[in-house]
């Protein structure tokens, strides 16, 4: 079975161990945390999780993060390109709460399983079908977590386990893909990934991330002022798009709307299922079934996802 088959047909198997992962400890983990980014992470239960972003002041993205209740921790996943940013701002901002934070990135591996036949590798030690849904589990006679994703379920172990755990994914049926491969279904599902698509001059409405990663009921965090005014009074100038495009470009091509740059691509991939599509922030002017110029290849706005 071909790779792209695999994360649309049945399992694929991505290796994110290099990812990058935190945990906080102790008795007021939550309400800490839940000062720091924008979703409501004092609401958790054990076994649940959620998506949330990290701003500055002024509103704009240092950080996106899964936050995952494990019951003993919260367990803190995000790129690699924002760890730096996560961690020094969390260290920063402790003082005074009775918490811990810790480094999991070099003591974690993190397995990604990608399709609709993700459930079926795990021989039925499976999370709640809520994304972020999270339980400890057994694999390769190892200790796991497994947490509920959008495109499957991903597999959190010691890394001294990684490679055998690995091995009984890989047994039960689990095609490795790399993660260059994996980015054609993370496209395809309009998903935008801090620093590729997302960085530190975005706003989470312009990303449109803010039924994922927003609450509106909670109490103060940082960055909340901006988020508020442009939610309930605003417009944001850019959208986060898809671009239906006649052929590859490369990722930073500037986007024509008439003779107005409107933009730039963020991310590019060859979809079997869709052609060359891309991901890229937009300005307002450049609406859907509009056709811009990609450095002299067509790029048609299209509503996300894809897929």
């Amino acid at each position: 079975m071909d790779a792209y088959a695999a994360m649309t047909q049945a399992t694929a198997l991505v290796d994110r161990s290099q990812s990058g992962k935190l945990a906080l400890s102790g008795p007021e983990a939550k309400a800490f945390l839940n000062g720091q980014v924008s979703n409501d992470i004092e609401a958790l239960e054990p076994g649940s999780g959620c998506y949330a972003a990290l701003l500055t002041h002024k509103g704009k993205m240092l950080a996106d993060l899964r936050v995952i209740d494990t019951g003993d921790e919260l367990l803190l996943l995000c790129e690699r390109a924002a760890l730096q940013s996560l961690f020094d701002a969390l260290r920063r901002y402790k003082i005074g709460f009775d918490v811990e934070l810790h480094k999991r990135t070099l003591e974690r591996g993190l397995l990604s399983l990608v399709g609709p036949e993700a459930d079926v590798a795990l021989g039925g030690q499976t999370p709640a079908r809520h994304e972020h849904a999270n339980v400890a589990a057994e694999l390769g006679r190892a200790p796991v977590l497994l947490i509920r994703t959008d495109a499957g379920i991903d597999v959190v172990c010691d890394s001294a386990d990684t490679e055998r755990v690995k091995a009984a994914l890989l047994g039960e049926g689990a095609v490795e893909v790399d993660e260059a491969t994996a980015e054609i279904v993370r496209v395809e599902h309009g998903r935008p990934r801090y620093g590729v698509d997302l960085d530190d001059s975005v706003i989470p409405q312009e990303a449109g991330l803010n039924e994922r990663a927003v609450s509106f009921t909670k109490g103060c965090y940082v960055g909340q002022e901006t988020v508020a005014r442009l939610y309930y009074k605003g417009k944001p100038n850019r959208h986060l798009r898809g671009l239906r495009l006649s052929e590859e470009v490369q990722p930073g091509t500037e986007l024509l709307l008439g003779d107005r740059e409107v933009g730039r691509l963020t991310s590019v991939a060859a979809s079997p299922r869709f052609g060359a599509v891309g991901l890229a922030l937009v300005r307002r002017e450049a609406q859907p079934g509009d056709v811009l110029d990609a450095g002299g290849v067509s790029a048609e706005v299209i509503e996300l996802p894809f897929a």
